[in-house]
């Protein structure tokens, strides 16, 4: 099948703006020169530096702006060490829980909203929780948002029968020191992370407000308590915005 003049002509342009971006020539944040600019520069028209610019939004490379300006991608990450997230000695407060703590100790501004409500857990909660599928679950959904900006969905699920009354199910964005799940006599004594890289769903891209082409990670962490578990949490995190760190002994 042979490639149209036009296509190959987009795909030039993209590939000699990637290798300005790429070298640093057009930095983070700066915009693009106009449609007519680049027309003028590469002798095309506008339709095919669209195309071209299209090519770099689907990578992730160029994101777009109300107003029709187009911006080389400028990210200001955050490191999530999921070593030291919720473990030993808790960084929450009563203003606070441990991720605001952290995201306010690197220097960023945390907030969260938080809707809970009481339900049954779907299939695979209940596999996460080792409970019945339709048994009541507490769910605590949270969007977390870093410099006013959405940075991660975070969904806690938490089995009926330790939740239910307590303070797992109040309104709004609650914390206590050591973190709720000790506060009512089922701390979490180890858990278990399962990370997997995935597009995100058309509802994660609108409510993370995700430039096209963006993957994320998700995040699956099981709390166990001392005999099963208590507590599941899906954190849904954007790759652009985030950098995951793990720090392990490996001697011995």
């Amino acid at each position: 099948m042979t490639t149209s003049p036009h296509r190959q002509t987009a795909k030039a342009i993209a590939d000699d703006l990637r290798e300005q971006i790429r070298s640093g020539h057009l930095s983070p944040g700066v915009a693009l020169p106009t449609s007519r600019e680049l027309s003028e520069q590469y002798g095309v028209t506008a339709k095919t530096v669209s195309a071209g610019i299209d090519i770099l939004k689907t990578e992730g490379l160029v994101v777009g702006e109300r107003g029709g300006r187009r911006r080389v991608r400028a990210d200001h990450p955050v490191t999530w060490n999921l070593t030291s997230f919720e473990r030993g000695r808790r960084r929450d407060s009563r203003a606070m829980d441990d991720w605001s703590a952290a995201i306010k100790m690197a220097g960023r501004v945390p907030a969260q909203e938080v809707e809970v409500s009481t339900g049954p857990a779907p299939a695979d909660v209940a596999s996460w929780l080792e409970i019945s599928p339709g048994d009541l679950v507490v769910t605590r959904k949270r969007v977390r948002t870093v410099d006013d900006r959405p940075f991660q969905l975070s969904t806690s699920w938490f089995p009926g029968m330790i939740a239910i009354g307590t303070l797992l199910e109040a309104a709004g964005d609650v914390s206590v020191p050591g973190g709720i799940l000790k506060s009512i006599g089922h701390p979490q004594q180890h858990v278990r992370d399962e990370i997997s890289i995935r597009m995100p769903t058309p509802e994660e891209s609108e409510r993370l407000r995700l430039p096209p082409g963006t993957p994320v990670a998700q995040h699956v962490r099981i709390g166990y308590g001392e005999h099963s578990p208590v507590r599941a949490m899906r954190t849904i995190a954007p790759g652009d915005r985030h950098i995951l760190v793990y720090e392990l002994d490996v001697s011995g």
